[in-house]
């Protein structure tokens, strides 16, 4: 059995789906965490779905990196902004209060976006976070919209395991959340070209001593005969 903690924000549903059906509908516990590499260091999970970075994370995990999140702003439901239902620019916030941002060091505190939320339901102000976490937490008095800021570092969304805990299970999950099928295999082998082909061919026939002339089959060795005839 597969125990499986993923970050609030990331939405892993379909990945679920797709390894229970390879296995067994009991193979795999889930649940998140709003600090999801705690979980896994404190031993109640065995692979965490996690956002980076995370200092905590060293020479002693594995780590697959997923893909880049992207970023959001929360803004009130009966603002200007939420009306018009564009992505957003530095620029166009200039003068609203700022509840929340991410830092410099790209870390996000999950609680505290949770609070900033919570202010701009009150319509008051708007937060900055990455945009799946925001759609996730967002009440029905919050809209999040796209936002562009080169200013602000992305996060990114990866795989974490203690390499000594690296099991069959955790790679086949790996897989399935880059996009193998049960058809694709972790090691592909090298495609090899029509001339590699030509070649190995050769050597098998060499080997055996194989003529490149065909033997009749019986079918056109009797029409031959009766031809003859």
């Amino acid at each position: 059995m597969l125990r499986l903690v993923f970050s609030t924000g990331t939405e892993p549903g379909k990945w679920f789906h797709r390894y229970r059906d390879s296995h067994s509908p009991e193979s795999l516990v889930t649940f998140d965490a709003d600090d999801s590499m705690a979980a896994l260091l404190a031993g109640d999970a065995d692979l965490a779905l996690t956002r980076l970075p995370d200092s905590r994370i060293n020479d002693g995990f594995h780590v697959v990196r997923l893909y880049e999140e992207a970023l959001g702003i929360a803004v009130p439901k009966d603002s200007v902004y939420a009306e018009v239902g564009e992505d957003l620019t530095a620029e166009d916030i200039a003068d609203e209060i700022l509840n929340y941002k991410i830092g410099a060091d790209a870390l996000v505190d999950v609680p505290s976006v949770r609070t900033a939320l919570q202010v701009v339901a009150a319509n008051v102000g708007v937060a900055i976070a990455p945009r799946p976490l925001l759609k996730v937490l967002s009440k029905k008095q919050v809209v999040a919209l796209g936002f562009s800021d080169s200013t602000i570092p992305l996060t990114e969304i990866a795989l974490v395991w203690r390499k000594e805990d690296d099991c069959d299970e955790i790679q086949d999950f790996v897989g399935v959340a880059k996009g193998r099928t049960r058809n694709t295999s972790r090691n592909t082998a090298h495609k090899r070209s029509a001339r590699d082909k030509a070649k190995a061919k050769q050597a098998r026939r060499k080997s055996q001593g194989t003529s490149h002339s065909k033997p009749l089959s019986k079918r056109y060795k009797g029409s031959h005969q009766r031809k003859r005839r």
